[in-house]
């Protein structure tokens, strides 16, 4: 099938369509730096440097839309301003894609958070507003410890499905719900609220939705840690021993997995508290663009660093020189913002491949 990629990025989404044999016809991002990486690993042809609102209508036509679209106002480190914020807005224009060129599927991913700031208010308007354009909507909390990789990054991903003429639209039959409710899911279609948080897993159709969550369907332990993926001998310049030890007076010491995260010790106990120092024995916390994010602590062997950029590919599930052509400290934040290729893969799979509602069957990392 034909793909486009909005808010592209590095092109998570391009690794995943060029693995499953879809032909991405067109990529999209504003930023400089994102913009180099991926005409440097997939070539300039299809890509379009800009204002996605200014470009939009240059679209060719497709069959399946992805993006990660900007997460930033949806954040916990963020002003969670939501769609209130103008890169909010940006929900807009895919919103714009769908209607005018009403592609059979799309996958679009972000942060977990989005699920509750503002009582749902915002989730509600964006599945809401699919849903109103004649797709069906199913969305997921998904990590990406789930797909091999050795961090905690828990995502959002909302999938839909468009209802054409030879895929009516239908809410599901007595034997579905019957296996939903094996699963302790609320078979009873309500409208789309906008005034509570929304839960983990859920299906929306013609406007109305179920939900459930979705820790109660799926529960898998990580199958790699932070220590397998270090690199072995990193440049002096990630080190941070000096000035870590002579902070570490003040540090209490932890030494459990908290979220799958290994800490060693911060300043007051707990799950993160002022001047953490992470191990490699469990998952790394979730990578962020933030640059204070960058400059973490690890304890690996006797010394204290940072983590590198090769080992942030590596987390992300990335080549270790996807972003080589911007300099190492431009790699953190562009990993940091990316999707992980593993992630957009399932999901990209799990909703072309079937047919109907997806819903749960067994206990496997399918979508439901």
């Amino acid at each position: 099938m034909k793909a486009i990629e909005l808010f592209a990025g590095i092109g998570g989404f391009r690794i995943a369509l060029d693995d499953l044999g879809h032909e991405t016809v067109w990529a999209n991002d504003i930023k400089e730096n994102a913009a180099s990486v991926y005409k440097e690993n997939f070539g300039s042809s299809i890509f379009e440097f800009g204002d996605i609102n200014q470009l939009w209508k240059q679209i060719p036509s497709h069959d399946i839309l992805t993006g990660g679209f900007p997460c930033q106002p949806f954040s916990s480190a963020g002003k969670k301003n939501g769609i209130r914020d103008p890169r909010g807005t940006l929900f807009s224009a895919i919103a714009e894609i769908l209607q005018m060129y009403k592609p059979k599927y799309f996958v679009l991913e972000n942060v977990k958070r989005l699920l509750t700031m503002e009582n749902g208010w915002h989730f509600g308007t964006i599945i809401s507003t699919l849903s109103k354009l004649g797709y069906s909507i199913e969305w997921r909390l998904v990590n990406a410890f789930w797909f091999g990789l050795a961090q905690n990054r828990p995502r959002i991903v909302i999938c839909g499905r468009y209802n054409d003429d030879s895929e009516e639209s239908r809410l599901l039959s007595n034997e579905e719900m019957k296996t939903m409710r094996s699963f302790g899911i609320d078979e009873h279609w309500k409208d789309v609220h906008h005034d509570h948080a929304f839960d983990t897993w859920g299906l929306c159709i013609n406007g109305k939705y179920i939900t459930s969550d979705s820790d109660k369907i799926l529960t898998k332990e990580p199958t790699v840690r932070l220590c397998d993926v270090i690199e072995d001998s990193p440049a002096d310049e990630f080190d941070m021993t000096n000035s870590t030890l002579e902070r570490l007076g003040d540090n209490v010491t932890v030494d459990k997995l908290i979220g799958g995260v290994h800490i060693i010790s911060n300043q007051k106990g707990g799950a993160r508290m002022g001047y953490t120092i992470f191990g490699t024995k469990g998952l790394s916390p979730t990578l962020t663009a933030s640059t204070s994010r960058h400059y973490e602590r690890y304890q690996i062997n006797n010394s204290y660093r940072r983590l590198t950029n090769i080992e942030y590919a590596r987390l992300q599930g990335f080549p270790d020189k996807h972003c080589n052509c911007v300099s190492i400290y431009n790699q953190y934040e562009l990993l940091g913002n990316a999707i992980p290729p593993q992630m957009a893969k399932w999901a990209i799979s799990s909703i072309t491949k079937k047919k109907g509602i997806l819903i749960p069957k067994n206990l496997q990392i399918t979508l439901i």
